[in-house]
């Protein structure tokens, strides 16, 4: 008599799980065989790709800066504010 302590349903799910680590396996591979190849092609690529990113990277920090000057400009002569009143209910007020 044979015992199983799983399902069908879970040896799919592993069979599929090692059917693309395979694949990716197989593209790292096949990758660094073209790196191999030509190294010269991928190294302009990679500087390529550093510098876009930088340059995306660059934007947001300006973004970020240029948005916080507003804020700080908006908020006036400073960060306290006169004639505010803070009111806070209570959640469970039996005199409802």
């Amino acid at each position: 008599m044979v015992f199983r302590y799983y399902t069908n349903v879970l040896s799919q799910a592993s069979r599929a799980l090692a059917s693309g680590i395979l694949v990716v396996g197989m593209l790292l591979i096949g990758f660094g065989v073209l790196i191999a190849a030509l190294p010269e092609v991928f190294a302009y690529l990679v500087a390529a790709l550093f510098i876009v990113v930088g340059v995306g990277c660059g934007l947001t920090a300006l973004k970020i800066f240029w948005a916080q000057h507003r804020m700080d400009k908006a908020e006036g002569p400073g960060p306290m504010r006169h004639n505010v009143r803070v009111r806070q209910t209570e959640f469970f007020d039996d005199t409802l």
